[in-house]
């Protein structure tokens, strides 16, 4: 089983002997640092018990102290509800907050393995089979907004950031654009802002017109207020608005 059976599989691991728990809650190990795949199978065959392994993270905080979002509250402690990984993952609107802290991730965050000294130097490249497609990890984001359910599904089907569906990859992908500034999405951004059924896609979408900061866009958004009836989608994009004027006035 993985992922999603019935064992903890951080827990299992540590007392198998296969790593740590770091700072950064994961399972560290001396081989491959938290590049690992954890997975358990339930036997009955006698096995001897392995040794647990030492914590390796001394003093270090350097996990606690890049957290984007302050998600590692204390060493081994993770308040999962400002986890970039959580937040990427669900499907309203994402509070304020965490919308510059995003930044251009779509699906998950390794912020806390990346700054990691033990996993420095690890090569955990060996498995040819399982490296990403980088048009798969790291697509382009201006086709997610008008990818249809099906294409989405071919595309991205076989991967994990695809089991919530297609509306969190297309919220963070409007996200990202107005992360970066990105004037030539205006005219897409425009037209999910008038048209997509989903009032967090609509709103997002308005947020991040504002967010460019493209003034000739003001009549769309206050076109797009007049007619819109989800309250939730109205104030952002209220909120794209007075980005907008915010910008005029530097």
């Amino acid at each position: 089983m993985v992922d999603t059976g019935e064992l903890s599989d951080r827990a299992v691991a540590e007392r198998a002997g296969i790593g740590f728990s770091a700072k950064n809650c994961m399972i560290t190990t001396p081989e491959y640092g938290s590049y690992v795949y954890l997975a358990e199978m339930i036997t009955n065959i006698p096995f001897e018990p392995d040794v647990p392994i030492e914590d390796m993270c001394g003093s270090c905080t350097k996990c606690l102290d890049a957290c984007p979002t302050g998600a590692l509250v204390n060493p081994g402690q993770l308040n999962a509800q400002r986890c970039i990984s959580f937040l990427t993952q669900t499907k309203g609107f994402l509070p304020d907050e965490f919308r510059t802290k995003i930044g251009n991730r779509l699906y998950g965050c390794d912020t806390c393995q990346t700054v990691c000294p033990i996993n420095k130097g690890k090569d955990f490249h060996l498995h040819p089979e399982m490296e990403p497609d980088p048009e798969i990890a790291k697509p382009l984001l201006k086709p997610l907004l008008t990818i249809s359910n099906r294409e989405f599904k071919e595309k991205f089907g076989h991967v994990s950031g695809s089991w919530r569906g297609k509306k969190p990859i297309q919220r963070n992908a409007i996200l990202a654009l107005a992360h970066f500034k990105d004037t030539s999405a205006l005219s897409e951004l425009t037209e999910l802002m008038h048209k997509d059924p989903r009032p967090v896609i609509r709103g997002t979408a308005a947020w991040a017109i504002g967010k460019i900061g493209d003034n000739t866009y003001a009549e769309e958004l206050e076109k797009a207020l007049e007619k819109e009836n989800d309250e939730e989608a109205k104030q952002e994009i209220e909120k794209g608005i007075e980005l907008l004027k915010a910008g005029m006035t530097k």
